[in-house]
């Protein structure tokens, strides 16, 4: 028979006693965005279809926008991965928002699996943010970049910030496949 001493039998029960009594969820989620890095065929085959049928959309429309938001002097590349991490939640934040906007019954039905898709994304960004880099700062390109969509919130049509988003969302993904590498990007 195996004989424990005071000291070790105390420590056993406990560990034992406060692993049971710890929910699992207090547990710190883990940082995983691989599987972003390579976009499975029909969630961007619904991206593409979603965004035809916007541009069909606006071609019916006289909207004008003058919206610069993701023309960037910079390349994502360019920035720490915490930085990248950063942008695309922002940039998602942005998109979710605008697919979240009322609108037909086709169209409302064609965006339901990028906005699932994205919204996801958004979520695994958030549990990144909040485990690698909690306090992380951005730097000065990303900064002004952050200020500039904040402008555009304020000063733009919500219909132009929903085109400018639902145009650019195939760079919003290379953006996340980007934060998802570990490395330099392209």
């Amino acid at each position: 028979m195996l004989r424990l001493g005071f000291p070790p039998l105390l420590a056993l029960v406990l560990g034992a006693s406060l692993g049971a009594a710890l929910p699992q969820g207090t547990l710190k989620k883990s940082c995983s965005l691989s599987k972003y890095q390579f976009l499975l065929p029909h969630e961007l085959k619904a991206v593409q279809k979603m965004k035809e049928q916007f541009e069909d959309i606006m071609l019916l429309s006289d909207r004008k926008c003058n919206t610069r938001l993701f023309h960037r002097k910079w390349n994502t590349a360019e920035l720490s991965v915490p930085d990248r991490v950063m942008l695309v939640e922002a940039e998602l934040d942005l998109a979710t928002a605008m697919l979240g906007l009322p609108a037909t019954p086709s169209f409302a039905e064609t965006r339901q699996r990028p906005l699932a898709f994205l919204t996801q994304a958004r979520e695994d960004l958030r549990d990144c943010m909040a485990t690698e880099a909690p306090l992380h700062q951005p730097s000065g390109k990303l900064r002004h970049w952050l200020q500039k969509l904040q402008t555009a919130k304020k000063t733009e049509t919500t219909g132009c910030l929903e085109a400018s988003a639902i145009l650019h969302l195939f760079q919003v993904l290379n953006d996340l496949r980007c934060a998802a590498l570990r490395e330099q990007c392209t």
